[in-house]
């Protein structure tokens, strides 16, 4: 039953948040415009009303695990906020782009983004009821501390993962709802968190499709660790590895390969990548 209510607060808050921050902009409305891919300008107070309605919904699961959830999405959402208003921002991308400058001295917001996810993650899987420590009798402490490194690593590689799809309106929320619809389905531990997700990514479709706002850093960061709570609080150690996984395959690939030109190029991905936004 926490399902319903952890969607529809999470609806709420990121349109009524959106509502108000568009109306009385802080900083005045340029502070948040950037030009899209289209050249046309989009304003990333749509990421902080996602950012927010991400927290709310986690915050409305209740238990240890909302704990967990909230912890990652303030993370997340703060974090990249710094980033995506660090105008002077060096040019490195990517984990390579981050480390190369960090070898050079250099201490980029993004990798001050990645490190502190990072390690908001690790936390939240220690935190959360299901998540890392896992309390099951007879697990080695060993294993238990695997098994948080394991769920943060996936917390945060998820956050990072919805960053790095969201360079066309829609892609990100579309990669959550995903994600997240068959774990909310399924009433497992992450149900709620999932259905969560689900609400907000409802409430921030039209601004995001329409070309109106992007989800930035800020919203794809906060809403990404959101599902990846979710995905963390998988039951099964398998579905978990699984999961990680493929997250990490997805990493390593982006850094070589542009998501943007095998989704234009491949039929089916092609029409999912575009339906619903502006021809």
């Amino acid at each position: 039953m926490r399902r319903l209510p952890a969607a529809l607060l999470g609806a709420a808050v990121t349109t009524g948040t959106s509502a108000v921050l568009q109306e009385s902009p802080p900083g005045g409305a340029a502070r948040w415009n950037r030009t899209n891919y289209r050249g046309r300008t989009v304003s990333l107070l749509g990421g902080v009303s996602t950012a927010l309605g991400a927290t709310v919904a986690a915050v409305a699961t209740g238990g240890r695990s909302a704990a967990a959830a909230a912890i990652v999405t303030v993370t997340g959402g703060v974090l990249g906020a710094l980033d995506d208003l660090d105008l002077e921002a060096p040019a490195a991308k990517g984990f390579r782009g981050h480390l190369t400058a960090l070898s050079r001295g250099e201490i980029t917001s993004g990798a001050v983004k990645l490190l502190g996810i990072g390690a908001a993650s690790v936390l939240a899987a220690a935190v959360g009821t299901g998540l890392g420590m896992r309390s099951e009798p007879g697990r080695a402490a060993s294993t238990r501390a695997l098994d948080v490194l394991a769920s943060g690593a996936l917390i945060a590689g998820t956050a990072n993962l919805v960053n790095l799809f969201d360079l066309r309106p829609g892609r990100g929320l579309k990669v959550v709802g995903l994600v997240a619809a068959p774990l909310a389905v399924s009433g497992g531990p992450g149900a709620p968190l999932a259905a969560g997700a689900l609400g907000v990514v409802g409430a921030s479709w039209h601004e995001d499709l329409a070309e109106q706002t992007m989800l930035g850093d800020t919203g794809a960061n906060a809403l990404g660790a959101l599902v990846g709570t979710a995905l963390a609080l998988h039951p099964h150690a398998r579905g978990r590895h699984v999961a990680l996984a493929v997250v990490v395959a997805l990493t390593a690939v982006s850094e070589k390969v542009s998501f943007s030109r095998v989704i234009a190029s491949t039929p089916g991905l092609r029409e999912a990548d575009t339906w619903g936004r502006l021809g």
